[in-house]
């Protein structure tokens, strides 16, 4: 699985993605859901939260000093996973030094009011904040990775209709969950698309909604997979190899369905066993899956043999199972780091 050549960071990743060979697996943590940002790195006045979520230029900052502490080997924009809702209508609150940006007010009542929602703009308010910090990044030069985020077609549009109401009516109404998933896919293909141009390396979806846990195998493959598939073609088709999936909760019920997601890269939770996917799961690099619960509460050591054993186990890639919580210290970031070393 790996030789003795160095390699720089975006080399690194780019070729553990593929599953081809590398002088040890890369440690990253992608951005959006999956949040790289603690509170360590935002006691600053330069470089705080909420500005960094609305100035591209602050957001790029943050990442390029997650980046330089030493820990993730790569840039991850933006820092939240409400972009998109609130180009679409939302109401989003942007938090506080202590919590990330949410959705508290749902801009439709039901899946067929879809046509009532509005196109992301990506010349104005934070998706071109997401698409100016990248720019930013590009320009940077060096050879770290930069990883631009989407929020999963059934996370979006559980961020637009309350989620009781979208998975009452995955049952109920499936025809207009199927019009209102196509919309958001679409929209956030082309937003997707725009980061790629922007400079990003990598589109990372992450779908914490999409989880099979709720879902059950029948509508994970329904109207989960083939939206992803959508969005993971359309990335691919003007970037190859691009593109990392990230899915929350137990994977076990969605095993088979998992086989037919077109991303060469699947990421989890720590509930989920790394040995499991990789005997149910064919031919995708594995990405995880380090407890954040453990890397916020837990010692230094225990996230280092964590990370150890996840390398041991055979992730391709090294990450976060999920998003950071705030209280996360730098140190066991770094820790996590050493799992690779």
């Amino acid at each position: 699985m790996y030789w003795g050549h160095s390699m720089n960071e975006r080399e690194r990743l780019l070729e553990a993605m593929k599953i081809n060979k590398t002088d040890r697996p890369p440690c990253i943590c992608p951005g959006g859901m999956m949040n790289m940002i603690v509170r360590e790195l935002v006691e600053d006045k330069e470089l705080t939260w909420p500005d960094a979520h609305i100035d591209g230029e602050k957001m790029a900052k943050l990442a390029i000093k997650s980046h330089r502490f030493g820990s993730f080997e790569n840039y991850g924009v933006p820092f939240c996973m409400t972009v998109e809702a609130e180009a679409m209508g939302a109401e989003v609150s942007l938090g506080t030094i202590d919590t990330e940006p949410r959705v508290t007010e749902y801009c439709i009542l039901k899946s067929e009011e879809y046509k009532n929602l509005k196109s992301i703009n990506l010349n104005k308010g934070r998706a071109k904040a997401v698409l100016d910090a990248i720019t930013y990044l590009k320009k940077q030069g060096g050879d770290i990775p930069i990883i631009g985020n989407l929020v999963g077609p059934i996370s979006l549009a559980s961020s637009l209709v309350d989620p009781m109401v979208f998975y009452k009516e995955m049952r109920k109404k499936p025809d207009e969950v199927h019009k209102l998933l196509d919309f958001v896919t679409e929209e956030s293909l082309k937003f997707g698309i725009e980061q790629l141009k922007s400079g990003a390396d990598i589109i990372t979806i992450a779908d914490p909604s999409g989880t099979g846990e709720i879902l059950g195998e029948k509508q994970f493959a329904t109207f989960v997979v083939p939206y992803l598939n959508k969005l993971i073609e359309g990335l691919e088709n003007y970037k190859p190899k691009s593109v990392i999936v990230h899915i929350c909760g137990r994977l076990k019920s969605v095993y088979k369905p998992l086989n037919d997601l077109k991303s060469g890269v699947i990421s989890f939770d720590a509930i989920t066993s790394v040995l499991q996917v990789k005997e149910f799961v064919k031919n995708k690099a594995i990405m995880g899956n380090v407890s954040t619960y453990t890397l916020e509460y837990g010692d230094s050591e225990k996230v280092e043999q964590i990370s150890r054993k996840c390398v041991e186990q055979g992730v391709h890639i090294l990450a976060p199972a999920c998003g950071l919580g705030m209280g996360t210290p730098l140190n066991n970031i770094k820790a996590m780091k050493r799992g690779v070393l």
